[in-house]
């Protein structure tokens, strides 16, 4: 007989975590390379920085509340929780300093971890 797999019903926030999370390390990164001048529009990078710890958030909570198939899902939003950690810190942390950039990538293994785990079909028996 054939097993059901399917995915976590919340894979949709980790996506959405995931991409707001990219999308605010690529403008960071462009910022600091000097690539994009964000004097005139800073608000940018702090609206996908509150973008991510919402999505962050709301994926950790679908995932442990309501989330099937529960186990998979569980799974996903435990290893995504520990980005919340390096995430929370970055507003107190120095733009100007190696600190800030280096904090921030630190969330980056948990919010894959978290993005692998709930597209990963979960196995019934």
């Amino acid at each position: 007989m054939r097993q059901r797999t399917r995915r976590s019903s919340a894979a949709p926030l980790f996506v959405g975590a995931a991409a707001a999370y990219v999308a605010n390390v690529g403008l960071g990164t462009a910022v600091a390379t000097k690539v994009i001048d964000t004097s005139n529009f800073r608000w940018v990078h702090h609206a996908l920085y509150i973008a991510t710890c919402a999505m962050t958030a709301a994926a950790v909570a679908g995932g442990l509340l309501w989330a099937e198939p529960r186990r998979a899902s569980r799974r996903a939003a435990l290893a995504l929780l520990p980005a919340a950690a390096p995430l929370a810190a970055i507003p107190y942390l120095g733009t100007r300093s190696r600190r800030h950039p280096l904090t921030a990538l630190a969330a980056a293994p948990f919010i894959l971890a978290g993005l692998m785990c709930s597209l990963r079909p979960a196995t019934r028996k």
